[in-house]
């Protein structure tokens, strides 16, 4: 692993793989997204951090992103174009709109190739999925990322998929664990408590 990708503290707070993924730009409802894969590297340092790499795994992919730059550079291409497709979808889903379509033709035709890669193996208890090369290949961390998006969109957690209210363009995604399904906000200490203040504001504005 390079120095860069272990000193990246990537946000795992969603409550879901997906909605981690789907996070990994900034603002993603504002004008600017602020993009936080902006090398392979960081790609491969996401997917290790999410237990999809083991730590050799992932020094092996690094070390053959520099034997392979023009390939490495298209898979990173390929993540952030798929997960922009998730994103769209799982925003749509927040507020109970029907998904954009050419965000579900995108990832639909990601999910078919990547299944055309995924095996199924006895594990500990039964059997499990398997992504054999993942760890190999270069765009190996997409199938199980594809394969988890594609469980929560089929699932009744998909009702429990929310996007923060901020009215900047906060956009980040997250599971709401919340009995009523209340929570609104990224977290209270950042969004949410500036709704709260502008709240204050307003009121003390308005006068008794």
């Amino acid at each position: 692993m390079t120095e860069s990708q272990a000193l990246t503290d990537w946000d795992f707070e969603a409550g879901l793989l997906p909605l981690d993924f789907a996070n990994t730009a900034e603002w993603h409802a504002s004008p600017h997204p602020d993009e936080k894969l902006r090398s392979y590297d960081d790609l491969v340092g996401w997917s290790r951090q999410a237990g999809l790499l083991a730590e050799k795994e992932a020094e092996g992919l690094v070390l053959r992103a520099r034997r392979k730059a023009s390939q490495a550079d298209s898979v990173l291409e390929a993540a952030r174009g798929l997960r922009e497709a998730m994103y769209a979808i799982f925003s749509a889903a927040a507020a109970g709109d029907p998904p954009p379509g050419e965000a579900m033709s995108h990832f639909n035709a990601a999910l078919a190739e990547a299944l055309g890669r995924a095996r199924i193996e006895r594990a500990a208890e039964g059997f499990a999925w398997s992504w054999p090369g993942s760890g190999e290949t270069l765009d190996g961390m997409l199938g199980p990322i594809l394969l988890a998006t594609a469980e929560l969109l089929t699932s009744d957690d998909l009702e429990r998929v929310g996007e923060c209210a901020d009215d900047r363009g906060c956009g980040y995604l997250f599971y709401d664990t919340s009995r009523n399904h209340s929570r609104r906000w990224c977290s209270m200490e950042s969004c949410g408590n500036r709704a709260k203040a502008l709240r204050h504001y307003e009121r003390s504005k308005a006068g008794p």
